[in-house]
């Protein structure tokens, strides 16, 4: 076990704290501890990111881009042991852990090229003996506030067109998996971005947010988690008027009409439902197929899911990890029973696995659901996928948009007009068409509705860390 320390102002800090654990939900053993810091650490973090600001905003755009080429080149080179301490610490299997690293560092790279293409612009002018142009310049500090389900692509997702624009950053990373966070951190020191530029807290989520939104020289907020925490960001973001990018939850609906190829949809929302054991922000939650699909849709994906072994995640055969606590297991037996509850039917799985001290729950299947169970209306986050059966494309889509959240949705359909026809009537930010894993780098990735403001990633994840300054330049 390893006592981690924070980053602040390029040195490693925090050691006369006292410390927070972080345990391994797949035998409840410690993987290690963290500073428990608070208001005084987050103030040092965002001083020094301030002091960092003006120099580092003033190299060039090709200038930056050197520190996150080596940033990101470290990460490929250290795949394996971030992997592997990800999965010790919230208990994906190694192999999504891998892919996740993969997926971290596309961003950096894709940052590093598209902060080179951040263009102002000059306009016509109205009158002469003017020039009218638009400079674009970085926000300042930015504070990224990260969950614990993607411990380092929600950061690199963050840091990497903050850092590209010319801002400088402090990251509070989930107390439930820090370490994978640390670790970048140190592999920023190796990749040599001057001190201050990059900063780390961890500690009191309360304390260091409260520091966080109270402290003047934080210009921007960018956060991913929960909508309840979203909605209080926003209300303590209004004094200062703070720039906020928020990536909130979603309840994603997945639907299968009846003229899709359905092995097609059920590798699909394979692929989609059970990734970090249904613990993703986008994973289909609510699935509605079309009637004349039903029964042999619910039979082939039972078949596929009865097929998944659970495990600890290091175990190079699992495919399906554990929960991240104790708080998200009942949450989950708490939708399972309320579905059965209510004339569910568990086709395959439907109970908690004790093994070793994990915190495990069996690969899920429940058909014949409808709108009065829970977890249609709430996000499980976890291994369950709930079946619904519908008549038609219009009540799919009628049923898919009763919710706050706009998110991700997903629909399959082998006819080119009708799924352009359901798409466009779906109040959702992101839309997988026969895909069931529609994340990359260079496409925005954000929802409509409670599901946040702003996007991430593609060109436009780079606009929410720069500001418009109009100039009008008199000539004569």
């Amino acid at each position: 076990m390893n006592n981690y320390l924070m980053h602040i102002h390029g040195e490693w800090v925090g050691e006369e704290l006292d410390t927070l654990s972080v345990t391994n939900p797949a035998n409840g053993g410690q993987v290690g501890t963290v500073p428990n810091g608070g208001k005084a650490e987050a103030e040092k973090a965002i001083a020094a990111a301030h002091v960092a600001f003006e120099p580092w905003s003033r190299l060039t755009a090709y200038e930056r881009a050197e520190y996150l080429k080596r940033w990101h080149q470290l990460l490929l080179d250290n795949e394996e042991e971030l992997a592997q301490l990800m999965t010790l610490e919230m208990g994906k299997p190694i192999h999504e852990s891998r892919g996740e690293v993969k997926y971290a560092a596309s961003f950096i790279e894709w940052f590093a090229e598209e902060g080179k293409r951040i263009y102002g612009e000059t306009i016509p002018t109205h009158v002469s003996g003017k020039r009218l142009q638009v400079w674009k310049k970085p926000v300042g500090v930015v504070a990224a506030i990260t969950p614990w389900n993607f411990p380092a692509a929600m950061l690199t997702r963050k840091m990497g067109p903050a850092l590209a624009a010319g801002c400088t950053v402090v990251v509070k990373p989930s107390s439930e998996s820090p370490l994978t966070a640390i670790k970048l951190m140190e592999l920023c020191e190796k990749a040599g971005f001057p001190k201050g530029v990059v900063n780390l807290v961890t500690g009191s989520s309360t304390k260091i947010a409260k520091e966080i939104m109270e402290n003047e020289k934080v210009r921007k907020i960018t956060f991913t988690g929960s909508t309840e925490v979203g909605k209080i960001l926003i209300r303590q973001s209004a004094d200062q008027v703070k720039r906020l990018s928020l990536e909130l939850g979603g309840h994603a609906p997945l639907i299968v009409l009846d003229d899709a190829n359905v092995d097609v949809a059920v590798k699909a929302v394979m692929a989609s439902k059970f990734r970090n054991a249904g613990q993703t922000c986008i994973c289909a939650n609510r699935i509605y197929v079309q009637s004349g699909v039903y029964d042999q849709f619910v039979k082939k994906f039972a078949n596929a899911v009865e097929k998944l072994k659970v495990g600890n995640g290091v175990d190079e055969s699992v495919d399906i990890g554990p929960l991240i606590n104790k708080a998200g297991l009942d949450k989950v037996e708490r939708h399972v029973r309320d579905a059965v509850t209510k004339g569910g039917t568990v086709v395959t799985g439907g109970k908690p696995i004790t093994n070793d001290g994990g915190v495990f729950f069996q690969p899920t299947v429940i058909k014949d659901v409808d709108q009065t169970m829970v977890m249609m209306q709430e996000e499980t986050f976890g291994p369950v996928a709930p079946i619904q059966k519908v008549e038609s494309e219009e009540e799919a889509i009628k049923l898919a948009n009763d919710t706050p959240y706009g998110l991700a949705a997903y629909v399959f359909t082998e006819n080119v007009a009708r799924g352009t026809r359901v798409i466009e009537q779906l109040q959702y930010g992101i839309v997988g068409w026969n895909d069931g894993a529609p994340s990359a780098a260079q496409v925005p990735f954000g929802g409509m509705k409670q599901s946040g403001i702003g996007r991430e990633g593609g060109h436009e994840g780079i606009d929410a860390f720069v500001e418009s300054q109009y100039v009008s330049i008199g000539m004569e």
